[in-house]
């Protein structure tokens, strides 16, 4: 059970890694269409004005269709063959879910208790979904929805049928039991889910009034939950759905931006829902603290190695968001460590949200730049400040806290490894003379030479005990995520690190390889091995 939720995590992260730039765009488009900072420039009717909102409109694709997009884009990474006429299939689908939900309300709207001539939006209930007037799942919903019919594709797509019924097999078969199926998923749909959103917006309540702690409590389980892959449906339900906020923190924050952009209120006053995308601060000012910690407590003959490790790995976690390679060099080595980081997190999220500032800050500087900073620095300049000033004590107290720790209890963290071991990554010429082996891809298997990505995956292939041993693979931003028959199979973290990776996580026979954000490519390479 837990590979499949860790294998689902991966799949719902897919379409995630489109909004980084859906936001940088929104977050330009309010900018330049914002009169309180450009003047008559940016009045509406003014060519200036036109341009930009052409440009701003299209950033709002992506977040105006998010049920949708979930819907199409969850196959991807969960049907276990032909994953694009698999999209096509949930796409038809969930429309024909949607389609039959409208018109059960429009006709019985009194049975299940919702007033369906409401306009969408607030209270109602009620949505827009590719024109389709309907419930309000979001993307709870959508991600049901798709599970269901990816769960019949990998069933019946390859069902053989007749040869005078061949017109119907393959994808259209699919659709054709998912057009039954989805008769009943709509109907209980209409029953239930109208209670489901009395108990959402209760819990919205709850959360609204637990503050600051609030705040805390899920600052620590987002990132504890880091391990275990399962951070992604800890956030998701408050970034990209109604837990919080109606339409989620992201899009309620974006179309938000205008008004606070205008506003001299301060930031918690005006979006007091945004305080919970607040992953950004241990990033930004966590991650460079613990760096530091590692090179200064590293041994000597081992720090200049070390510092071209550290170099990339910060700022990947800075700039990008992305904070699994440093996280991984000292999760696997010292657990108490990443718990302790886990707190500092939670702390200084509070902190910061205790003088006010909040926004969408999930992502690295250049994400929560477009939507925070750039639009909004010319009055809530002091906010952002403040955060300044307590992130770095962050910093400080982070560096100390992980220094003592490190010296105290003899962690052996990056530079600090017995004298046999190395910090480097090896090549794979140095690998292979160290295990003297071929790779486990099987006798005669061609691997590109020059193609960095395709070492990569034949390693990964070898290390997790060749092709024989895999049942399956996906990924989410930085990990390759695997199922194996054997786990005794999987080579150890050292081996993983000594080809480039930045180690691995198991869990049963759920593998996590941590490549970066390059996995994309190396998973293709990957699938192309088996």
């Amino acid at each position: 059970m837990m590979q499949k939720i860790q294998k689902f995590g991966g799949a719902m992260f897919t379409p995630v890694m489109l909004f980084a730039f859906a936001g940088v765009v929104i977050g330009f488009g309010t900018l330049f269409t914002t009169e309180v900072i450009f003047g008559p420039l940016a009045a509406p009717g003014t060519m200036w004005y036109g341009v930009w909102n052409v440009i701003l409109q299209g950033g709002w694709t992506v977040f105006n269709q998010l049920p949708l997009l979930f819907a199409v884009s969850l196959p991807i990474g969960l049907a276990n063959k032909q994953n694009a006429r698999c999209c096509m299939e949930a796409l038809v689908g969930y429309l024909t879910f949607q389609y039959f939900v409208s018109t059960m309300l429009s006709q019985w709207g009194g049975f299940f208790g919702v007033d369906f001539a409401a306009e969408v939006g607030g209270t109602s209930g009620l949505a827009m979904i590719a024109s389709i007037k309907t419930l309000d799942m979001g993307m709870i919903g959508a991600l049901a929805v798709s599970g269901i019919i990816i769960a019949i594709h990998n069933k019946f797509y390859e069902v053989e049928l007749p040869e005078w019924l061949g017109v119907f097999a393959g994808s259209t078969f699919v659709y054709i039991i998912t057009f039954f199926v989805m008769l009943p998923v709509a109907f209980v749909a209409c029953l239930g889910w109208p209670h489901v959103q009395d108990g959402i917006r209760a819990f919205q309540g709850f959360v609204a009034t637990t503050g600051t702690l609030g705040v805390g409590v899920f600052a620590f389980l987002e990132r504890a939950l880091i391990p275990f892959g399962l951070h992604h449906l800890m956030y998701s339900p408050f970034y990209y759905d109604n837990a919080v906020v109606d339409g989620g923190i992201y899009t309620a924050f974006a179309t938000a931006l205008p008004q606070i952009a205008a506003s001299t209120d301060s930031l918690k006053e005006l979006a007091p829902y945004a305080a919970f995308t607040c992953s950004t601060w241990s990033k930004i000012f966590g991650c460079p603290g613990i760096a530091l910690a590692f090179f200064v407590t590293a041994k000597p003959e081992k720090k200049k190695e070390l510092l071209s490790l550290l170099i990339p790995i910060t700022l990947t976690a800075v700039f990008c968001g992305v904070t699994e390679p440093i996280e991984f060099t000292f999760l696997f080595i010292a657990p108490p460590l990443f718990i302790v980081h886990c707190v500092l997190a939670a702390l200084l999220a509070m902190a910061i949200n205790m003088v006010g500032c909040v926004g969408v800050f999930a992502g690295g500087i250049i994400e929560i730049s477009s939507l925070n900073f750039i639009p909004l620095m010319a009055n809530h300049w002091q906010q952002y400040a403040m955060a300044l000033v307590v992130g770095l004590v962050f910093t400080v107290i982070w560096f100390v806290v992980f220094r003592f720790l490190i010296v105290k209890f003899d962690f052996k963290t990056p530079g600090r490894e017995d004298d046999d071991e190395q910090v480097k990554f090896r090549s794979k010429a140095e690998y292979r003379a160290a295990k003297n082996g071929e790779l486990a891809s099987g006798e005669g298997a061609k691997v590109d030479e020059s193609d960095p990505y395709a070492v990569m995956a034949a390693e990964v292939l070898e290390l997790l005990g060749g092709a024989d041993n895999i049942v399956d693979v996906t990924n989410c931003v930085t990990r390759l995520r695997v199922n194996v028959k054997d786990e005794t199979l999987v080579a150890d973290d050292p081996d993983f690190k000594s080809i480039g990776t930045s180690g691995i996580a198991k869990n049963g026979k759920g593998m996590q390889v941590i490549i970066g954000l390059k996995v994309p490519k190396v998973r293709d390479r990957f699938e192309a091995l088996l």
